[in-house]
């Protein structure tokens, strides 16, 4: 069986993780999933975050909490639509890049990202669910 036909990993960190407004959206397609940890920062988009992955992260060896999910092919396609991501040198929102876990160098796989923060303010936890907890005091 080749990888193709295993799936495709993809690393999750705001709207997508169980709970949260845009799980259901993936959910259909989610074959395995496993905790993770990549280096990056997240900032404060409004609704979801933007995992930004630039040289202020890179100086505070930031780090964002958040789930591998290995999901059907397909479901990659709708995911791209999903973050607005049309293809490589492409006029996206996000872009997708590939990622290897820092504490499981096995974990590896695609990720949406900003090269910049545009602007946003810094999420001041690394895993968006206790930040919007800490928002809300829920």
């Amino acid at each position: 069986m080749n990888k193709r036909q295993l799936g495709v990993r993809v690393f999750v960190y705001g709207s997508l993780l169980p709970g949260l407004s845009n799980h259901q959206v993936v959910l259909p397609y989610i074959r395995e999933t496993a905790s993770g940890t990549i280096p990056g920062r997240l900032v404060d988009v409004g609704e979801y975050p933007a995992a930004v992955r630039d040289q202020a992260s890179r100086n505070s060896a930031s780090v964002i909490q958040g789930l591998w999910l290995t999901i059907d092919p397909s479901g990659l396609v709708l995911l791209d639509e999903l973050e607005d991501f049309y293809g490589i040198e492409e006029l996206n929102d996000y872009e997708r890049i590939w990622v290897r876990d820092i504490h499981h160098r096995n974990l590896e796989g695609w990720v949406y990202i900003w090269p910049a923060d545009r602007g946003c303010p810094a999420v001041s936890e690394v895993f968006w669910p206790d930040y919007l907890k800490k928002l809300t005091g829920k």
